[in-house]
């Protein structure tokens, strides 16, 4: 974990932190993914989530493939964004995927029914800053789908294969904050 120490804009602090995920991600991410992915399961396991929201990875975050495969397996509730506009919903997550735009893989486009309540939402992150407020990759998303839905979630937990910290605060009031941070 590197802690910043200059003061940045948030529009800064993610570019700087991209550019440490690439790094990161081009060297030992299989043994990184699998601590993130044993720690998850774990805390999946301890709260005996079963509706849960996942994301399909891009190639800077956490590969959750392995943990789908076996949460499939033991019959629990997978749920996955599909973005609709400025914003995403949840569908349930089966196959086929298709690659979407930023190249992200969604299901279809799937009308079926989605329980309102979620046990845990496993969201990537870039950084964090003090108040453990999320810096994602800047599109909103995230933060328009959080704002609707919170109050159905119970537990939010960030994932990444590095913590890119700062200890200034750079969020905004709409950024959403964990319960719980994951890195290797």
């Amino acid at each position: 974990m590197e802690v910043m120490q200059k003061k940045m804009t948030k529009k800064e602090f993610r570019e700087y932190c991209l550019r440490r995920l690439r790094k990161v991600s081009a060297v030992g991410r299989y043994k990184k993914d699998k601590t993130v992915l044993h720690a998850l399961y774990a805390i999946i396991r301890h709260d005996n989530a079963r509706k849960i929201m996942l994301y399909l990875p891009l190639g800077t975050e956490v590969d959750l493939y392995p943990l789908i495969k076996q949460l499939r397996r033991e019959k629990r509730a997978l749920y996955v964004p599909f973005m609709e506009g400025k914003s995403f919903r949840l569908v349930k997550y089966r196959y086929p995927l298709e690659i979407k735009r930023f190249g992200i893989k969604e299901p279809k486009n799937s009308k079926q029914y989605r329980t309102k309540k979620l046990d845990i939402a496993i969201v990537p992150i870039v950084g964090m800053d003090v108040t453990h407020r999320r810096v994602g990759f800047g599109k909103g998303m995230y933060d328009r789908f959080f704002e609707k839905e919170i109050k159905n979630i119970n537990k939010i937990v960030f994932v990444a294969r590095e913590l890119c910290y700062s200890k200034e605060k750079i969020t905004d009031h709409y950024d959403i904050e964990a319960d719980v941070v994951i890195v290797p």
